[in-house]
């Protein structure tokens, strides 16, 4: 009896050992891919963090760590890049992007591209921001242009049924607009990347082809004397601080101007925030008979110091595909850099996004160099004075220039 019983426990142990080794091991050799970038609203971050589900559920072996740096982000990436503490992707505007592409941090991703990710698909003047000496470090993840946002009530009460195709058309309306439905016509962001375009309308630039500041020239001045002449001769335009607004957005919401120029962002702010707002977009209105607007884009980059970097590639690669893309921009949040996406979502069609997509072939890309703080500052520094009447245009977009360069000397 006591054999048999010993024998028996001895079956029963057997049994287990087996069992045991029949059991699935769990996954240890997953890899955990870090993600940096901004929260530009609160549904940035949960829509992406939604779509980062996505990732995971179809690359199991990847987990992906998605770190949201609220406030000074390009300071936290320059720093952690230089401890070698960079994120292995992270987001990067195309106004940074040609000093990082500048200092061999990034890694280019042409070898990871195959013909199968469609290279192509992309609107050209997004990619273009984030090429560099014959490679590819950043695609971007979305995108937006500037459009004219005006009230139609507004429009209706002065009796006016179209929107303004040229500035002296925009400057018309907004003296017939100011004082009546709204207090003024026209709301004016005053920021050099609400202006870049103005300054091209007349044949000038921004930054020489050595990367200096050259916005003070004759050409740059007509366009920019637009703004002036507008805001201090005309009356019939505001800025934020005039109306006691944060933003453009916000001016226009509230309807102390009947119309301002704004982004993609602005739509799903005044559709949540002001509901019963009857508004409609329309293309920006040509100056000196030349098309233009600004676009604005961001791009997925990955870290050379990244130590996965096959699966930080598959990871921008789902960002930045068809069906990543479709998943970030679908809901309307942001405008996707595909075309087939685009035409997708039918967002050429959309009667407030078409304007917005079809802006970005002729759209001048907020870029300025590899200096970008000296010369955005200063140039918006002495713009507020010469608009506000404390010095002449001219002058003031001498000082800016000269400052900005001295600064840019300084650095280089």
């Amino acid at each position: 009896m006591k054999n048999r019983l010993f024998s028996f426990l001895g079956l029963l142990i057997a049994i287990a050992i087996i069992s045991c080794h029949s059991l699935p091991l769990p996954n240890t050799s997953s890899v955990t891919i870090k993600l940096s970038g901004w929260g530009g609203s609160p549904v940035e971050p949960k829509l992406l963090t939604q779509v980062l589900q996505d990732f995971e559920a179809q690359h199991p072996a990847i987990k992906v760590k998605y770190e949201v740096i609220s406030d000074q982000y390009m300071d936290v990436i320059k720093t952690r890049l230089i401890g070698e503490a960079a994120p292995d992707v992270f987001y990067l505007d195309a106004l940074e992007a040609p000093f990082l592409m500048s200092q061999n941090v990034l890694e280019p991703l042409d070898v990871y591209i195959t013909p199968e990710f469609d290279l192509e698909d992309f609107e050209e003047p997004l990619l273009n921001s984030f090429k560099s000496q014959n490679h590819i470090y950043g695609l971007p993840k979305d995108y937006s242009t500037l459009a004219l946002f005006y009230n139609k009530k507004a429009f209706t009460a002065a009796g006016l049924s179209s929107p303004p195709t040229t500035w002296d058309e925009l400057r018309n309306y907004s003296q017939q607009l100011t004082g009546k439905f709204n207090k003024y016509g026209f709301g004016i962001i005053p920021e050099l990347a609400r202006q870049a375009y103005k300054i091209k309308a007349f044949g000038g630039q921004i930054v020489d082809q050595n990367g200096y500041a050259a916005f003070a020239g004759e050409a740059g001045l007509q366009g920019l004397q637009l703004v002036i002449d507008q805001y201090q001769k005309d009356r019939t335009a505001a800025q934020k601080s005039d109306v006691g607004t944060n933003s453009g957005s916000e001016m226009f919401g509230q309807s102390k101007v009947a119309m301002v120029i704004e982004g993609n962002w602005a739509i799903p702010y005044l559709e949540e925030t002001f509901p019963q707002l009857d508004f409609a977009t329309a293309e920006v209105p040509r100056i000196n008979n030349k098309k233009g607007t600004m676009v604005f884009t961001v791009a997925y980059v990955m870290n050379k110091q990244a130590k996965h970097k096959a699966e930080a590639w598959e990871l921008i690669s789902y960002l930045t595909g068809k069906v990543g893309m479709s998943k970030w921009t679908g809901t309307g949040f942001a405008l996707p850099t595909r075309k087939s996406v685009a035409e997708k979502l039918g967002y050429d069609q959309d009667k407030l996004r078409s304007p917005l997509v079809a802006g970005v072939n002729y759209a001048t890309p907020w870029q300025v160099g590899n200096y970008p703080s000296a010369i955005v500052n200063n140039f918006d520094n002495q713009f507020i004075s010469a608009l506000l009447g404390e010095q002449p245009l001219k002058q003031a977009m001498w000082q800016a220039q000269n400052a900005a360069n001295d600064q840019i000397n300084m650095m280089k």
